[in-house]
């Protein structure tokens, strides 16, 4: 198993949009976890190395904004990409919203399978990076301290 596997976390009220978005993703090879709610997305993500959270915004309780202020709030969680999914008759403000609310994306369903996949693949691609940069950063770190130049 690579280590670099972070979940993508999948946020949505509705069974059939949970079960429609592990069908355009599974492909990816990721693992896919589910939340049915903000609190139940806030859980998973300090569970669980999360690379990327696909939002819907309306929700009961907790909507997708308030569950985005939460997850850009906190420490562990602020640096984790949000796309937004909404319905495409939702108030045209919403994308603005999104965006201010830190959402690195928007899109607006139905969305088209291909565009979704290759977003998420970037997002991917963006963490499994980051993760080499970490490892790579420690590493250097480490052989200084061996060598003495610690700084």
């Amino acid at each position: 198993m690579r280590t670099d596997r972070a979940g993508i976390l999948l946020v949505d009220d509705m069974e059939d949009n949970l079960t429609a978005l592990e069908a355009v993703l599974a492909s990816l090879n990721e693992p896919l976890v589910r939340a049915r709610s903000g609190e139940e997305a806030l859980k998973a993500l300090l569970r669980q190395p999360i690379a990327l959270v696909l939002l819907d915004i309306r929700m009961p309780g907790m909507d997708g904004f308030e569950t985005a202020a939460h997850i850009k709030r906190l420490d562990q969680t602020r640096d984790v990409p949000i796309i937004f999914l909404t319905g495409a008759d939702d108030d045209s403000g919403y994308a603005f919203r999104g965006y201010a609310t830190g959402a690195a994306d928007y899109l607006t369903k139905p969305f088209d399978p291909w565009v979704l996949r290759a977003k998420v693949s970037v997002f991917l691609d963006l963490y499994r990076k980051g993760r080499e940069v970490e490892r790579l950063r420690t590493e250097i770190q480490d052989l200084r301290r061996r060598m003495g130049d610690a700084p």
